[in-house]
């Protein structure tokens, strides 16, 4: 009875803690450390957290790691059929393992609906898709969150553009809105700020409000004003791709402009600047997408049958440096083929139609592509092969986020990432 009571499991007092796996990691150099957690998932590096304190002490000080860019984790934000839902596949595992995940949302109760507004530093700035009040900030793999401040201005009618980002000068993280609104007055039957063209609504009124998440102790939390929007007016959907500090959006066509314009956002600076468009034709039309590949600015732009060319920014900011660096043909994956009569119009996020969205470049060079918000596919352009992949528990629908996962939180120092 005595041995049978030996290996009954016991809680694990700090005195117990010190004395165990903790204290064996403590002896070792940081840099050690920090190459023994370079080489695991970083799933698996969260769960470590939860192991006792001493280990979760030694991860968040030697843990601000990150996956690498070339193998990221990907979320796949569910829309259907009722509530939201977070799953993750890790890339860094080996292939054959990768299973779908999911993560449980504390803020589900009072969010229940939401999207995802950016990814960035394994953070994720979420929105609230039923009434546009709330935005939460979260670390899926820490659990952490926390619920953002309500603007004090707020507008009857209202059209949102939502961005977020870090800057690595600055070392803050902001949360930008575009708010387009029909006037001041909320009570007023008048039309004040609005007329209606081919059927739809146009704001004429603008405001710029900006959200600062700083490690200072002495700065709070609270929404600044930066005047009206631009003059052009951005696609009603997040930014699309931050680089060099940059936030990304591209411009609606209007009836005396028909020019798209791309327009970033420097967080820093905080102002907004027309980028160089590259010379390929058809970008008055909605047949393209920003994206950040390997760190630069690319341009997706879309052909007939699903074909697209990614055009590469080499250098930021610089016109004659646009390139095109991909030329991706028809394809249509198995699993669309079993699905063709499933109608799109269940998920509200699929992407105005388009067949395929480019998500990033991996580790083998391969672009990873999503095809109608239902099968992930990788592309060979040496080969110029398609691969479905195939991973267990994937959702029927999803609208897939490129996310680099961290153990930091806003008020953590990004420091390094380890590949």
């Amino acid at each position: 009875m005595a041995s049978e009571k030996s290996f009954k499991k016991r809680k694990i007092t700090d005195d117990e803690d010190e004395g165990g796996g903790g204290g064996l990691l403590e002896s070792l150099p940081g840099d050690i450390v920090a190459d023994i957690l370079s080489r695991l998932p970083i799933s698996s590096i969260a769960r470590l957290m939860f192991v006792c304190r001493s280990w979760r002490s030694i991860l968040t000080d030697h843990g601000r790691v990150s996956s690498s860019p070339t193998k990221p984790c990907l979320l796949l934000h569910c829309d259907f059929p009722i509530r939201n839902g977070l799953h993750f596949l890790d890339l860094s595992e080996d292939e054959k393992r990768i299973k779908t995940k999911k993560f449980t949302l504390r803020f589900a109760s009072s969010m229940p609906e939401f999207n995802v507004v950016g990814s960035c530093n394994g953070l994720l700035c979420l929105s609230d898709s039923l009434y546009n009040d709330s935005l939460y900030l979260y670390n899926p793999f820490t659990t952490n969150s926390l619920e953002l401040p309500e603007c004090s201005n707020k507008y009857h009618d209202q059209e949102l553009v939502f961005g977020f980002g870090f800057h690595e000068t600055t070392k803050e993280y902001k949360v930008l809105k575009i708010v387009y609104f029909r006037g001041s007055s909320t009570t007023s039957s008048s039309n004040n700020g609005v007329y209606r063209a081919r059927g739809r609504i146009q704001y004429k009124q603008s405001e710029v409000q900006i959200l600062t998440l700083s490690s200072r102790k002495d700065q709070s939390l609270s929404w600044r004003s930066l005047g009206k929007a631009p003059s052009y007016k951005f696609m009603k959907r997040s930014s699309e791709a931050l680089v060099n500090g940059r936030l990304h959006f591209v411009t609606r066509p209007r009836r005396h402009v028909p020019d798209r314009k791309f327009v970033s956002f420097d967080l820093e600076d905080e102002v907004f600047i027309e980028i160089p468009k590259p010379d390929c034709g058809g970008l008055n039309r909605t047949n393209h997408r920003l994206v950040n590949l390997k760190g630069r600015l690319c341009a997706v732009v879309y052909g007939n049958y699903g074909k697209l060319d990614i055009w590469v920014m080499k250098s930021y900011g610089v016109k004659e440096s646009w390139g095109k660096e991909y030329s991706i043909g028809t394809y249509l994956p198995k699993g669309l083929k079993q699905n063709l009569d499933r109608p799109m119009w269940i998920w509200k996020n699929t992407d105005n139609g388009k067949v395929v969205r480019v998500l990033c470049v991996l580790e083998n060079g391969e672009i990873l592509l999503e095809y109608k918000s239902r099968v992930l596919v990788a592309y060979d352009p040496k080969l110029g092969k398609f691969k479905d992949l195939l991973f267990h528990g994937l959702p029927n629908w999803f609208h897939t986020v490129v996310h680099v996962g961290t153990l930091s939180w806003f008020d953590t120092p990004f420091m390094i990432k380890l590949y």
